[in-house]
C-alpha cells in the first residue's frame, strides 16, 4: 500500500498544499484514480459539513467562491454524480492529469503509481480576452 499525493495547479500558477490518500495497487486507471479521489473528497465534506466543498469540480447547485463551492442549500452530496461530473470535465479539457511527470491522456489509462508519487490536477483557466 502506498500513498499518492493530490495536488491541483491552475494555469493561472495557484498551487495548493496538496493531501494523500492510501492506495493499494501499483497500477490503476486513471477513471479509477478520479471515483477515488472524488469519492474521498465528498465523503470528507459529509462527515465535517464544512461551509464549502473543496473539491476537483463544482457540485450542481452550487457557487464558486474563493476556496471552493458553496452549496446554496446544505445538503448531502451523492459521489456517483460527483465522480460522472469530473470524468466529464476531464473528457472536455476542464483539467490534464500529471502522474510524476508524465501527462495521463485517457480515462482508461493504466499509469503506475510508486511509493510517493505526485498527482498534479493542472486546472485549465480561461485567458482574458481569449
Amino acid at each position: 500500500m502506498g500513498m499518492v499525493t493530490f495536488v491541483d495547479e491552475t494555469t493561472a500558477g495557484s498551487r495548493g498544499d496538496g493531501w494523500g490518500l492510501e492506495i493499494a495497487e501499483e497500477r490503476l486507471a486513471l477513471r479509477e484514480l478520479i471515483r477515488r479521489r472524488v469519492c474521498h473528497e465528498v465523503a470528507e465534506y459529509q462527515s465535517k459539513r464544512p461551509e464549502v466543498f473543496r473539491g476537483l469540480v463544482q457540485p450542481e447547485g452550487a457557487e464558486r467562491t474563493l476556496d471552493g463551492y458553496a452549496l446554496r442549500t446544505p445538503r448531502r452530496i451523492d459521489p456517483e454524480k460527483q465522480t460522472e461530473l469530473a470524468l466529464r470535465a476531464f473528457e472536455r479539457n476542464g483539467f490534464l492529469v500529471l502522474v510524476g511527470n508524465r501527462q495521463i491522456t485517457e480515462l482508461d489509462e493504466e499509469m503506475d503509481l510508486p511509493l510517493g508519487v505526485e498527482v498534479t490536477f493542472l486546472k485549465l483557466v480561461a485567458l482574458v480576452g481569449g
